[in-house]
């Protein structure tokens, strides 16, 4: 009996230790799985007033930027520009809206769209960006004190395409995940206290893309899954070695080849990848070694622009591209890749970013602004309610964010709100 006790202790012991190791205990892109659920978010209102959900406030300053806010403790973290569009500013804010500090971090994309694109990842105080051109900087959540910095678009030669680098950092346990592509590497991996390369991938010789990696644990392992232009990948998050590498991810002579602007969603050992343009939305699944991958589907109907795509019980919910203006509302089967409808939302609203909740749906339309609540409904587009947010300038392309079951938080360029959705 006591022998069966101490094997227990140790094995609860172990099962413990793993569930630490796998954890991700930061807040930043997208959630807390960077997939666009929030699965902690209970009881929200399942129809809002007809005038929209209760405004709690505005916030009018961020400055251009199409990144989310994240909310931690009684903080808001958002990046913006400053005054002239010169630099990046990372702003932390009170709930109630007030701003507390602004920081510059770093230079922003110098061509097309340069307005910033990193959503901040904040672990253990310290908040985790990248510009536009690269550069990398830890901040103090505090004071907003730049605890380090590197150039690392310049330090690791990134090759970019026309819209320069839009990461989100992820951190994984003590090291800051950055994809630069180009002549030397995929993927580094830099000690997130000090900023020193922990490790560096091989080259695959390929451009860096638009989207966040992502860490994904299957049969007992970890593995970071990632996307260059061409080459979706796997790496090993405690050394960096690529350990598999899959090319068939897009429509042969497609001319956007080089866009690809939505993370992965990931399940049960399948990881989706979803691109506008006329591309295509591709399942692959891992192998139980984390040592290679077979694709298992395609979807022609689902092509997420860069408004990214949830999974609520085994069905995928995302858009169509149409044109860059336009795009429908569509269900798709996880397993199979079987489209179960594909319909305009009407009224002249679009595509634009998706969120998930509480078995619900929260659509942002991208060109006018539209809001929408709607039921995960695998038979039907089921939206319940709709209202405006007008204030701000520019594409609606900042993701919601819900927080602490109460809130919803909306952000068009320089502008952000707060709603009450419970």
């Amino acid at each position: 009996m006591k022998n069966s006790l101490k094997a227990t202790a140790v094995l609860m012991a172990l099962s413990l230790s793993a569930s630490s190791l796998f954890a991700q205990p930061w807040n930043g892109f997208r959630g807390p799985q960077r997939t666009g659920t929030y699965p902690e978010e209970k009881g929200l209102l399942r129809q809002w007033p007809e005038e929209g959900p209760q405004l709690l406030w505005e916030a009018l300053d961020l400055g251009k930027g199409y990144s989310s806010p994240v909310i931690v403790g009684d903080r808001i973290y958002v990046t913006g520009m400053n005054e002239d569009a010169t630099k990046e500013v990372f702003h932390a804010y009170t709930l109630d809206g007030k701003k507390i500090y602004t920081t510059v971090y770093g230079n922003p994309w110098d061509k097309n769209y340069p307005e910033t694109r990193t959503t901040p990842t904040v672990v253990d105080g310290k908040a985790y960006v990248i510009s536009g051109m690269g550069d990398i900087a830890c901040i103090d959540c505090k004071d907003g004190k730049i605890l380090w910095s590197l150039e690392g678009g310049k330090k690791y030669q990134t090759e970019t395409g026309n819209w320069g680098t839009a990461e989100c950092p992820l951190v994984v346990d003590d090291k800051v995940i950055y994809c630069p592509g180009g002549p030397q590497t995929a993927m580094v991996a830099l000690n997130k206290d000090t900023g020193k390369e922990i490790w560096k991938s091989r080259t695959l010789n390929d451009k860096r893309n638009y989207l966040q990696p992502l860490l994904v644990t299957y049969k007992g392992k970890r593995q970071i899954i990632a996307a260059s232009v061409h080459h979706i990948y796997g790496v090993n998050p405690d050394n960096g070695e690529i350990q598999w590498t899959f090319e068939d991810w897009y429509k042969d002579g497609t001319r956007w080849e080089n866009i690809a602007p939505n993370g992965p969603v990931y399940a049960d050992g399948v990881a989706v990848f979803s691109q506008g343009y006329g591309m295509n939305t591709t399942a692959i699944k891992l192998a139980d070694d984390l040592k290679s991958v077979k694709k298992i589907w395609t979807n022609d109907d689902l092509g997420v622009h860069h408004g990214g795509f949830v999974l609520v019980d085994g069905v995928l919910y995302g858009t169509t591209y149409k044109n860059n203006n336009d795009g429908n509302w569509t269900g798709v089967d996880f397993k199979t890749g079987k489209t179960l409808y594909n319909t305009a939302w009407g009224g002249g609203k679009g595509k634009g970013p998706i969120i998930t909740a509480d078995g619900l749906l929260i659509m942002y339309d991208e060109r006018r602004g539209y809001v929408g609540l709607a039921n995960a409904n695998p038979e039907k587009l089921d939206v319940v309610s709709t209202f405006r947010f007008t204030k701000g300038s520019g594409p609606y392309w900042a993701h919601p964010v819900i927080h602490d079951g109460v809130l919803l938080y909306l952000r068009h360029n320089e502008a952000m709100a707060a709603y009450k959705i419970k």
